[in-house]
């Protein structure tokens, strides 16, 4: 009955929880919304400041000039609400870390963050200028560049995931020294393939030009020297804390001594 009552304690506050971030999102979509041809404007300008004189995007569908405007203030409303979406997680989990878990957690979150929006700005301010310049300037004479709004939603998204994972690299490489998961000397060990992956993820994620596959390649593997260094400082640093008891199984008598005294407490009166 007490694990019951518990488990849906726990459930109800989740609800909260995912209720209050889905508030967040909503209030600040709202806010948005009025801006949203702007926020795509933004969005669309290192396309726009590459096309020719008088070029311009196009739409080729009919509710397309509305929604992916829409699309663009949704998404920009979620990466504003992202803090409080996390703080919402982070407190539901918290409770259940111990504290060396908690002091961990927490800077590799907020680290998070911080790369993963480097990487768009990254992609946004270096990335796309090469890129258009170059699709735009191996356009053949006569032939206008006219790119769909809505497939240039789709490209700017895939290479703000996809850099922005890449910036990611330095925490999945800490996270797993730092837990023990991977030695320093296996990541040095592994640098030749992280290499080869790092073009071949470059090749794949962008498109099918050099300039651009390197502008994601190296970073990719410079981000996971980072990693390499910062881990191999961590570790080398690693406070001593004392280990946890390691889990015992009960018995079969334990198990009979505490269902009883559970039993005995729920007969006393209130």
């Amino acid at each position: 009955m007490v694990g019951t009552e518990t488990f849906i304690s726990h459930l109800i506050e989740l609800r909260d929880r995912l209720l209050r971030s889905v508030i967040v999102w909503v209030v600040l979509f709202v806010c948005l919304f009025p801006f949203a041809n702007d926020l795509y404007s933004i969005l669309a300008q290192p396309m726009l400041a590459k096309l020719p004189k008088g070029g311009q995007m196009i739409a080729t569908e009919v509710v397309t000039p509305f929604f992916v405007p829409i699309k663009v203030a949704m998404m920009t409303a979620f990466l504003g609400a992202l803090p409080v979406i996390l703080y919402q997680i982070w407190a539901f989990i918290a409770p259940g870390l111990y504290a060396h878990e908690k002091k961990f957690i927490v800077p590799m979150v907020v680290a998070s963050l911080v790369l993963f929006a480097c990487g768009m700005a990254f992609a946004y301010f270096l990335v796309f200028p090469v890129v258009f310049g170059f699709i735009i300037g191996i356009a053949p004479v006569g032939v206008a560049v006219m790119t769909d709004i809505n497939k240039y939603l789709d490209f700017v998204i895939t290479m703000f995931l996809a850099f922005g994972i890449t910036f990611e690299v330095p925490i999945v490489v800490i996270a797993l020294a730092f837990t023990g998961l991977v030695e320093i000397r296996q990541f040095k060990e592994a640098r030749p393939y992280v290499i080869v992956g790092a073009f071949i993820v470059g090749a794949i994620f962008t498109p099918p030009d050099v300039v651009s596959q390197i502008m994601l390649a190296l970073p990719l593997w410079l981000l996971y020297e980072l990693g390499v260094i910062v881990a191999a400082w961590m570790v080398r640093n690693k406070p001593k804390v004392d280990e946890e008891a390691p889990y015992q199984p009960m018995s079969i008598d334990d198990m009979d001594k505490e269902f009883d005294r559970i039993e005995d407490e729920q007969k006393k009166p209130s």
